[in-house]
């Protein structure tokens, strides 16, 4: 557990928390002290992440309506939804993506995350109270690299701006809805794209991001495009005001 957090208390869930930067996100959020259940497509991933940090895991795909119908339906009210999982797609010009592919990436990052909001908002409304993190990427506002597909920057800068909308709509009802880049973090999905000497993100960053927002301390910023890297805990304490200004 880092240093830096309140110790947190409540259910959460966690998209893709089979491996990589959700297991990770899933890890810190338990060990602060919350009940976590964790979702993917691979049993072994879902089921070894779920026994290290003693909560529950639940197999599927979050772009299946029925998969995500029953998640929510076992765990009943959630105080916190971390929409992880995520669709990579393979990189590829335009005309080189298959109208399939493109779907799928686009299906798997989006309407995932419309899905699990639709499923977990009506119990969060009526506790009047909840957080939502939205993982959303840098693909979303950079500048093409030529390592992601149109489909994938342009599904991520969906999901930061179906955030900032549902944010508007339910933060006056204790609801708080963020969109965060975890930042180039090594993973089984980044690592073959991208050289050793990039910029990569700490894996920690975005975990204790995520506690941070949990904890309800930057309640005030819901809505905004927070990166991992760029926007610590501590960094936000410092410039809240002037954010808000």
């Amino acid at each position: 557990m880092s240093a830096g957090v309140a110790a947190l208390s409540g259910h959460a869930l966690v998209t893709g928390g089979g491996r990589g930067s959700g297991a990770n996100i899933a890890r810190e959020l338990a060990a602060r002290g919350m009940d976590v259940a964790v979702t993917g497509r691979t049993r072994e991933q879902v089921e070894s992440t779920a026994r290290e940090i003693g909560g529950r895991g639940l197999v599927g795909d979050v772009s299946r309506a029925e998969d995500v119908a029953a998640w929510f339906a076992e765990l009943g009210p959630l105080d916190l939804l971390v929409n992880n999982a995520g669709v990579a797609g393979a990189a590829a010009g335009f005309l080189d993506q298959t109208p399939d592919a493109g779907r799928r990436v686009l299906e798997g990052n989006l309407k995932g995350v419309f899905l699990c909001c639709r499923a977990a908002v009506p119990g969060m409304l009526e506790r009047r109270g909840g957080r939502i993190v939205n993982v959303s990427s840098g693909s979303a506002y950079l500048p093409s690299s030529g390592t992601a597909s149109t489909s994938y920057g342009s599904s991520k800068a969906a999901v930061h701006r179906f955030s900032e909308l549902l944010a508007t709509q339910l933060a006056p009802q204790g609801v708080f809805v963020f969109s965060i880049s975890p930042g180039l973090v090594r993973t089984a999905m980044t690592e073959d794209h991208f050289p050793d000497d990039a910029p990569w993100t700490p894996p920690e960053c975005a975990p204790r991001l995520v506690a941070a927002l949990a904890s309800g301390e930057f309640d005030a910023l819901a809505g905004r495009y927070l990166h991992a890297a760029h926007d610590p805990p501590a960094a936000l304490r410092r410039r809240i005001g002037a954010l808000l200004a």
